[in-house]
């Protein structure tokens, strides 16, 4: 009788360590994704900053080049406004077209290419967006770690009791966005 109560007790002992770590392990995973969400914050009020230096250097050179630009500052001030991963993820692809349309406009103009402040703007912007790749890769690996945790047996029982619940990942929802980028000389 007392073999069956220490087996029991310790039993539940052992449950309730491992829905402890389980918990811990869950919070640790919620906080890595949203710590990876606050990087993409980070490298997109990088971005938000530069672009209106670009857009000012920029027109110097091409003022009738105006909807270009007016497209640049419409799709900076979406990306800014957004929220929730799938809205922004789809205004941050929006401003990244209308990036590539603004740096278009600049093979129209020699002079502009070879300004040593456009082009330090578009090294910083390009490096920016490197780290913006890079930081969205992170948010979506951290997310489908976590995401993977709560679902999995006997992990998703603690999951569910505390209200852990599913993160979306950054995606690119235009189907022109997966296609490789085609070079015309």
């Amino acid at each position: 009788m007392i073999l069956g109560v220490v087996i029991l007790v310790i039993a539940v002992v052992v449950l309730i360590l491992y829905a402890v770590g389980t918990y811990n392990g869950l919070v640790r995973m919620r906080n890595e994704v949203q710590n990876a969400w606050s990087q993409i914050d980070v490298q997109l009020k990088r971005r938000y900053d530069l672009i209106p230096n670009l857009v000012e250097t920029v027109k110097g050179y091409a003022a009738h080049e105006r909807q270009t630009l007016e497209n640049v500052t419409k799709a900076r001030n979406m990306a800014m406004s957004a929220t929730g991963v799938p809205e922004r993820a789809e205004a941050e692809n929006v401003l990244t077209g209308a990036l590539k349309s603004l740096f278009a406009v600049s093979e129209a103009y020699p002079d502009l290419k070879a300004n040593q402040n456009f082009l330090q703007l578009q090294e910083e912007l390009t490096s920016t967006e490197n780290k913006i790749a890079f930081s969205r890769q992170y948010y979506n690996d951290s997310t489908m770690n976590y995401n993977t945790r709560i679902e999995q047996f006997p992990a998703n029982i603690v999951a569910g009791m505390f209200n852990f619940t599913r993160r979306e990942f950054f995606e690119a929802k235009e189907p022109a966005e997966r296609e490789a980028v085609k070079v015309k000389f």
